[in-house]
């Protein structure tokens, strides 16, 4: 009698299993999506992160949970990002430091930029506010400067971030300035501002974000703004090329990354959300009211904006002898 296989309904299974292609994975995402920012909460990072997050949430039908790992200049909580699995449900975003610390740290960090991260997206861009404290009686930077040689024991510089763009046009305000004054280092941008607001420090540069509400308020007064051009937001405070300091012109700027070797489904999916985040009405109206300018741009752009970036950094690093 000729041999008749027997077929169970396991056996099926399997022999299915094996004959036909692999089931096609779940469209992504199909989790929650982390987004790790490297500041504390509160400052201008964090507030782009969970503003962007939001929206990302509703575009991607997927919880972004902003997650705040603070430390080292930003370095701890990229390297946490550069080292996760590739699978896009742990990204980035942060400010320029995460280019710049290369240049400046003694103890240099962990992963590298360019290989161990996915550049994804500009988010956003804008100008650097000069602020200076009740008690300093200067009525324009080169007032400011004035008095300062005059007596550079009563003057300082506070920054809110090792590495950031306020710390970098800072130093290149003192060089180009000639300013013989020290700089402070904060562990944020909130403490900086409390001690410039009591008269502690003597002035400051940061984005609009966290330096113009004091400045409204009353408590601070503003000198000068970097960029070519004078911000609709302080109509009334002159560039510093106004002010006779061209070179005093960087930014600031927030990038969104992920882990390197992102399959390009994945990248594809957050380049186009994040493009559709940025370039809403509300989230433009947003944008504009801190000062900042929503881009998007990705891919071979941004990587060039970086390329741009990190030139300029790495410029001033050198010029102002800026280290650790």
């Amino acid at each position: 009698m000729p041999f008749r296989p027997v077929f169970t309904p396991f056996s099926i299974a399997a022999t299915l299993a094996i004959a036909l292609p692999g089931a096609a994975p779940a469209a992504y995402p199909d989790k929650p999506i982390r987004l790790v920012v490297p500041f504390a909460a509160g400052g201008a990072v964090d507030a782009v992160a969970r503003t962007v997050a939001a929206r990302l949430t509703d575009t991607l039908n997927q919880r972004v949970i902003v997650e705040n790992r603070a430390g080292a200049s930003g370095t701890i909580g990229a390297e946490a990002v550069a080292r996760s699995p590739a699978d896009g449900y742990t990204l980035l975003l942060t400010a320029s430091t995460v280019v710049v610390n290369p240049f400046i740290m003694k103890e240099k960090p962990r992963f590298d930029t360019i290989k161990d991260l996915t550049a994804l997206n500009l988010v956003a861009s804008g100008p650097l506010l000069f602020v200076t404290a009740p008690n300093v009686n200067a009525t324009s930077a080169q007032d400011f400067v004035a008095k300062a040689k005059a007596n550079p024991e009563r003057f300082n510089f506070a920054v809110g971030g090792f590495g950031a763009a306020g710390h970098l046009a800072v130093e290149s305000f003192k060089f180009r300035a000639g300013l013989p004054v020290p700089t402070i280092l904060y562990k944020g941008t909130a403490p900086a501002l409390v001690d410039l607001m009591g008269g502690q420090v003597s002035g400051m540069i940061d984005p609009l974000l966290t330096s113009l509400p004091p400045v409204k308020g009353g408590k601070l007064k503003a000198l000068a703004i970097t960029g070519d051009k004078r911000s609709p937001l302080a109509p009334d405070v002159p560039t510093f090329a106004e002010a006779g300091f061209p070179e005093v012109n960087f930014s600031t700027w927030y990038g969104f990354w992920g882990p390197a070797n992102l399959p390009q489904e994945v990248i594809d999916a957050l380049e186009g959300a994040v493009k559709k985040v940025v370039a809403n009405p509300e989230v433009k109206t947003w944008f504009a009211s801190q000062g900042l300018d929503p881009s998007g741009i990705s891919g071979a752009r941004f990587r060039a904006f970086i390329d741009q970036a990190s030139v300029k950094s790495q410029q001033i690093v050198n010029a102002a002898h800026i280290s650790e």
